[in-house]
């Protein structure tokens, strides 16, 4: 489990999509009623990226060896395909503010960190791969980032000291998606001279 992050490209274009993947076991009687068990507690997420352009020239500064084209090969290639996973952000979807992450109980010290999908509502999402973890709030109370420590391998927060009983908890942070490539395979198209591109990049989300 790779803690590399997905390059940033100019040539990523629209549209991309983002798809929201569940599993529901059904099973129908005689009678025409239905028995349904939800076999994930969170979603997985697939997304279609297209890059529209990658640059197989020196740009920027002078003498740069490491073009779009081959940092997204030499990317592909280090993951050795769908093999191993990596980090992803989102840049539509990569905060929450004053995120309920749980409540004090007295004896209880390690939390999840989460986030409500839809503000306001909607269904909680474990948060596995934290990126910043800005405040976390006991009670409206800033907690001091020597009383905690954060998995950033989990998204679980550890308190040196359980936090009191019926004390709301609250965290701001961003976070990534940990992706891995949906195919062991990749194409990269040359339209152009030194100009190519992917039509289409796949990748799925993992859970722990």
């Amino acid at each position: 489990m790779s803690n590399l992050v997905f390059p940033v490209f100019n040539g990523l274009t629209y549209s991309v999509i983002k798809a929201q993947s569940w599993a529901t076991r059904y099973q129908r009687s005689i009678t025409g009623r239905e028995l349904r068990i939800a076999d994930y507690s969170n979603p997985i997420w697939n997304f279609t990226l297209i890059f529209s352009i990658l640059r197989d020239f020196a740009f920027g500064s002078f003498g740069a060896t490491n073009t779009e084209l081959r940092t997204a090969m030499n990317f592909f290639g280090e993951l050795k395909g769908a093999f191993d996973t990596f980090l992803l952000d989102d840049p539509d979807d990569d905060s929450v503010t004053l995120q309920p992450i749980g409540t004090g109980d007295g004896t209880t010290t390690t939390f999840q960190l989460v986030r409500q999908t839809i503000t306001g509502g909607g269904f909680i999402e474990n948060i596995i791969a934290p990126n910043v973890v800005t405040a976390i709030y006991d009670n409206a109370v800033l907690v001091s980032p020597v009383n905690y420590s954060v998995n950033f391998t989990t998204g679980i927060v550890t308190f040196t000291t359980a936090p009191a009983a019926g004390h709301a908890l609250t965290a701001t942070f961003t976070f990534y998606f940990r992706v891995r490539f949906s195919t062991d395979s990749m194409d990269f198209e040359q339209f152009y001279k030194q100009l190519w591109e992917i039509k289409q990049l796949k990748l799925t989300s993992i859970v722990l």
